[in-house]
């Protein structure tokens, strides 16, 4: 299930599109195998991974899960991104990691590998300018705890020219609106330093907020916090649906029995809004939302849950659940020809099963 750019967890490619774009050199030079499953998807998707070895790498896939091409990656990956202006796809690198790594899913160009300035580390997540020429990175000043957003030069070799702050603490995912003209940023209020590893350092005061960000300038438009009573859900991960409406998933760091709500919405000018799962919904996501997608055309939002083995799909409109699965390590998940692809760190994609640990996210690339 999914990831974007304008946003890219909804776009989708048909093969005549995907194959254009990716050019007639690089097909050929596929394996006969992988050019055969290229040739016949209706949707092409990146994701991370591990592999037997230890490795990590990125993989191009079909919709039915088959890996077209890997690319090696320097160490482990978290969230992707993708512009279909520029075609270059980046894999960011896993809390407290410092890479970003820029590859063309066509091989065009070379890949460029980024370095997180001194005292910044990347929170595995970002997305790019409309007209692909900006790269935004959700980034922790660790020493100043503050989340800020990283801005760099797609231009020039991915050169970093500016930052501007999220509005909270521990930023993680983050969208462009459709217009390109705001940023909607996940800050999940947690607040971390590298030398203490993956360590939660303020459980007991916890930060979390939702904040849209003029792309213009940095500025902030607006700033959600979660109610006083759910101070311990983390805001992680965000997607916007068809409507220009937010959507966002959380992860909750209070007691193991509690049922707090897991997924929200609100519009700009307007108060978030929880939706009312059903309890046994909530029970099987066992507190951990670690992906979230919409389908814009079917008008669905899909959420996976690795603790909970388990990915939901939900109707957009009535916040019902119309499906319930369980898929154990339950992955990434993006939007489909029909509702969703998911992804399981056991090594599932869609239809099929690889011998790689998938991570936690999946990018659509290409266009309609």
């Amino acid at each position: 299930m999914a990831y974007r750019n304008i946003p890219t967890s909804q776009i989708l490619t048909d093969r005549r599109t995907f194959l254009t774009m990716a050019g007639a050199a690089w097909a050929a030079a596929l394996a006969p195998e992988a050019a055969f499953a290229l040739a016949r998807t209706d949707a092409i998707y990146a994701s991370a991974f591990m592999a037997p070895d230890g490795s990590y790498g990125v993989a191009t896939l079909t919709e039915a899960g088959e890996i077209i091409e890997r690319v090696p990656l320097p160490a482990r990956a978290h969230g992707m991104t993708w512009s279909p202006v520029t075609n270059r796809a980046v894999a960011f690198a896993r809390r407290p990691g410092t890479y970003a790594m820029i590859f063309a899913p066509d091989d065009s160009v070379e890949p460029v590998v980024i370095t997180s300035i001194e005292g910044r580390h990347f929170y595995g997540h970002g997305c790019f300018s409309a007209d692909g020429r900006l790269l935004y990175a959700t980034e922790n000043d660790f020493a100043n705890n503050r989340g800020m957003i990283g801005v760099y030069d797609g231009t020039n070799n991915f050169a970093r020219i500016g930052e501007f702050p999220s509005y909270g603490i521990g930023p993680h995912d983050m969208t462009l609106a459709q217009d390109g003209k705001m940023l909607v940023v996940a800050n999940g209020g947690i607040e971390t330093h590298p030398d203490f590893g993956r360590t939660k350092l303020n459980l007991d005061h916890m930060e979390p907020s939702l904040a849209l960000i003029d792309t213009a300038n940095g500025a902030l438009i607006e700033r959600h916090a979660m109610p006083d009573n759910l101070r311990q859900l983390s805001t992680r991960h965000v997607d916007i649906d068809a409507d220009g409406k937010v959507w966002f998933a959380c992860q909750y760091e209070g007691a193991r029995n509690d049922l707090p709500p897991l997924a929200g919405s609100f519009s700009r000018g307007e108060d978030i809004r929880f939706v009312d799962l059903p309890e046994e919904t909530t029970l099987a996501l066992a507190n951990y939302v670690g992906a979230i997608a919409v389908n814009r055309r079917e008008g669905l939002i899909g959420l996976t849950s690795p603790k909970g083995g388990t990915a939901v799909t939900i109707d957009a409109k009535t916040g019902k659940v119309v499906r319930q699965d369980s898929l154990a390590d339950a992955a990434g998940i993006a939007p489909s020809a029909h509702g969703f692809v998911a992804s399981s760190y056991s090594g599932q994609f869609g239809e099929t099963q690889s011998r790689v640990a998938w991570d936690q996210h999946i990018v659509g690339i290409g266009k309609l």
